[in-house]
């Protein structure tokens, strides 16, 4: 996918993501999300801090941290939230047309839009579907890479197939499911496992 058709989708996925936030209570941005530790208002501070980066800024913050990534991304994720949800959204809706990122592949930052998109919205009781291409995009680079989240590693060995989409991987038990789910799971969420089928959901499940 051209780098301009995944900015589309990028800046289409935070518009829809300002339109969810803004309808939400008090309750519902204190909601734990699917992001283990974080509530509704981290997740959004950590997509925020994600469509604010700047490679700069990143190695800067890394470096504060000690290269623990997951220090780096906590600190900046409630670092933002505290400015709580009008400034969030705000500032969120201001990066629905800006092209900055992280020094990672444009991909990662559709990823990024798309997987916490869901982690708030799945607590919440919310339905939201990603475009086709946006999701076969992300589960086709996931399926590659084991960077950070460790998803070629978690589907090793197993099939995955789509129940709504012409897109399958991988050779063995299979796992079949929305392939929304299938992008979460791949990610680790062991939230989707019920949403999924199949004599590899087992062996999925034990690798989250």
């Amino acid at each position: 996918m051209k780098p301009v058709v995944v900015w589309k989708h990028i800046h289409s996925e935070r518009a829809l993501m300002v339109e969810t936030l803004a309808g939400l209570s008090d309750d519902a941005w204190a909601t734990p999300s699917l992001c283990q530790g974080w509530s509704v208002q981290d997740t959004t501070g950590h997509i925020l801090a994600a469509a604010e980066q700047t490679p700069a800024n990143f190695y800067k913050e890394l470096i504060a941290a000690r290269f623990r990534f997951d220090v780096f991304t906590d600190r900046a994720a409630r670092r933002l939230a505290a400015l709580g949800p009008s400034v969030l959204l705000e500032r969120l809706r201001a990066r629905t047309t800006t092209t900055n990122h992280p020094p990672a592949p444009v991909m990662a930052m559709l990823g990024e839009i798309v997987v916490h998109g869901e982690d708030i919205r799945r607590p919440l009781g919310i339905v939201h579907q990603a475009p086709e291409e946006a999701l076969v995009a992300v589960a086709d680079s996931y399926k590659k890479s084991n960077l950070l989240l460790g998803a070629k590693r978690r589907i090793a060995g197993l099939r995955l197939r789509a129940s709504d989409a012409d897109w399958t991987t991988g050779d063995g038990p299979e796992v079949t499911g929305p392939l929304a789910a299938l992008v979460l799971s791949m990610t680790g969420r062991e939230a989707v496992l019920g949403d999924l089928t199949g004599d590899g959901v087992a062996t999925l499940a034990a690798r989250m």
